[in-house]
């Protein structure tokens, strides 16, 4: 078979990469204490908004404030300050894809918890 360019895997091929995220993050990385300690706060009694949210069923809901929580101090540790760099870094690397559950949170939200 003559080809005229080089061509990439196929995406439906295979790999020997694991097929769950939980995989990708070690037992020792650092994003697992930030889960644990932001787990094991009472978030509603240091007076986060939200914290205690019934299902009103009014309109979309709210991001949980311990995912935005985890996801500025895993910024805070990473030098990350940017809103839109926490945004961008929440939809491509690994740790935030496995600390936030796969959510990805807007700049705005992310800009408006810090507030």
């Amino acid at each position: 078979m003559n080809r005229p360019f080089k061509s990439g895997e196929s995406r439906d091929q295979e790999s020997l990469l694991p097929p769950r995220i939980e995989d990708y993050v070690g037992p020792d990385n650092p994003v697992r204490a930030i889960d644990s300690y932001v787990n094991a706060l009472d978030l509603a009694k240091l007076g986060f908004r939200n914290a205690k949210r019934g299902g009103s069923g009014v309109g979309q809901p709210p991001y949980d404030p311990a995912d935005l929580l985890k996801l500025y101090l895993y910024g805070y540790l990473n030098r990350i300050r940017s809103s839109r760099r926490l945004e961008r870094e929440a939809g491509r690397n690994l740790e935030l894809i496995w600390l936030l559950r796969s959510l990805k949170p807007g700049y705005r939200t992310i800009a408006n918890f810090r507030k």
